[in-house]
């Protein structure tokens, strides 16, 4: 599993560097409101992915099961099908996505100052998503077979491409045009399309099992048969990573409030977070390529040796990369961001929540095990359940909803919205429904709803004991 793991993260490493990167290029060529940009889209993309990315498990599930015996047809099949499904979803989100913009981004509540700046970026993006589909879903398809290495190429390749197309569009390199934070979504577009036909080629020359020939090219195609089985799984694993991700973009509509700097600092953060999160999801991911095989091997006794190997290797990567990002909190967050004030906001919420994404990396690799064998309702049920029970039945999940729901009046009750916020950073994606219309709110707390609803709302959100941001994360990870 190891040989697996350690391309694999070092791919989803690449990628993270690539926007590490590009983060670094808009904060320093293009200055912090480029940066409030990215970080004020990133939600809307990122669900967007995540979506497609729990589809496309679907399709590695089914193409492991068909590793572990032998049948190269039907890896072709589940990869045809796959690639069509997904490429069909991403062109109608993409026009969606492209027409709704300005009106996504208004719902967001993004800052004025960057509200322009912002549509011209997620434009580009959704316009690059059909292409950016293909070449990223086939290279998951391609793991499926026990193979990272050529993914990790590829990728590779393609993300060489970007980081050198990008500053050369920011900055208008060799006549090339000046387009700013249009310059990255651009960059990607163009660095996929070069390298999925280069990869192409490659698996030609390889002869994988699943190149590009004609037999695949034949069966890339919508088969029922296929499509049901891949969307059984596939769909409740989007589903699931899809509510995680409109969490982010709850999140990012209450941050905003704060301004520009709590913005980008919710950027920072999740570029930090994601070095972490990215060789415990290659285990996750090793665990349920290794669990498919294992199935389709008719094996189902060697799931409890990989299951036991991916949560030691969690427990181990996990414990390592936490306590070098404590230890080096200050030095870190200075690559990202220069601004002092934005530093001191992103150090304080990546310090009581870092530790926390170890136990994910342990859920993560049980859901994998869980889906190899085509169980997939139980994984999304149990984490949109603890998503409602922390915001409906907690003293913490009232108090950040009910400061998201008009914070100027939870000032003048006297709530800590600031710790309110730092709160909502560290519980993290598992937190959704922040903004929820207010009378829904009011129906949740043990008040007397009369005159004024919101006053009720925060008096029960400050009554009694104190709670602490220290217990936000916690309290989602246990439940």
């Amino acid at each position: 599993m190891a040989w697996f793991v350690v391309p694999q993260a070092t791919a989803a490493a690449l990628q993270l560097f690539s926007s590490t990167i590009t983060v670094i290029y808009f904060g320093q060529l293009l200055g912090r409101s480029a940066l409030a940009v990215a970080s004020v889209f990133f939600p809307i993309f990122f669900l967007v992915v995540s979506f497609l990315i729990g589809m496309i498990s679907g399709g590695i599930v089914l193409v492991g099961q068909a590793w572990g015996t032998g049948d190269v047809g039907k890896m072709k099949s589940v990869t045809g099908t796959t690639l069509s499904v997904c490429t069909l979803v991403s062109i109608a989100v993409a026009a969606a996505g492209f027409w709704f913009s300005p009106e996504l981004l208004g719902l967001m509540g993004t800052p004025s100052d960057i509200h322009q700046s912002a549509v011209e970026y997620a434009r580009v993006t959704f316009a690059s998503l059909p292409v950016v589909t293909i070449f990223f879903g086939y290279t998951y398809l391609l793991r499926g077979t026990g193979d990272a290495q050529t993914p990790f190429l590829a990728l590779m390749f393609c993300i060489s491409i970007s980081l050198l197309l990008t500053p050369a569009l920011i900055e208008g390199w060799v006549g090339l045009p000046t387009l700013g934070v249009r310059s990255a979504p651009l960059a990607n577009l163009v660095a996929c399309a070069v390298s999925l036909p280069a990869l192409a080629i490659y698996l030609r020359q390889r002869e994988h099992p699943l190149a590009p020939d004609r037999e695949l090219l034949r069966r890339l195609r919508v088969d029922p048969r296929i499509a049901g089985t891949f969307l059984a799984i596939g769909m409740p694993a989007g589903l699931q990573l899809a509510m995680m991700s409109l969490s982010e973009v709850a999140i990012v509509s209450f941050i905003n409030a704060f301004g520009s700097s709590a913005t980008a600092a919710y950027g920072t953060i999740n570029q930090v977070v994601g070095y972490v999160l990215a060789p415990l999801q290659a285990v996750g991911v090793a665990a349920t390529v290794f669990g498919a095989q294992a199935v389709g091997a008719g094996q189902p006794g060697r799931l409890g040796v990989v299951t036991r190997i991916a949560v030691l290797l969690t427990l181990a990567i996990g414990a390592a990369l936490v306590g070098i990002v404590h230890l080096s909190a200050p030095t870190i967050l200075a690559w990202f961001v220069a601004d002092p004030v934005t530093q001191a906001i992103a150090g304080r919420a990546l310090l009581i929540t870092l530790w926390s994404h170890v136990l994910a990396g342990i859920g993560g690799v049980l859901g994998g095990v869980m889906r190899s064998t085509g169980t997939v309702a139980w994984p999304a049920g149990l984490s949109i359940a603890a998503v409602w029970l922390v915001l409906h039945r907690t003293r913490l999940g009232l108090a950040i909803r009910a400061t998201a729901n008009d914070l100027e009046v939870a000032n003048l009750m006297g709530m800590d919205v600031r710790n309110v916020a730092m709160a909502t950073m560290a519980a993290g994606p598992p937190i959704k429904d922040a903004a929820g219309p207010r009378h829904k709110i009011a129906k949740t707390t043990p008040c007397k709803v009369e005159w004024a609803p919101a006053r009720s709302t925060y008096a029960a959100c400050v009554r009694g004991t104190r709670w602490s941001v220290v217990t936000a994360q916690p309290n989602l990870i246990l439940l």
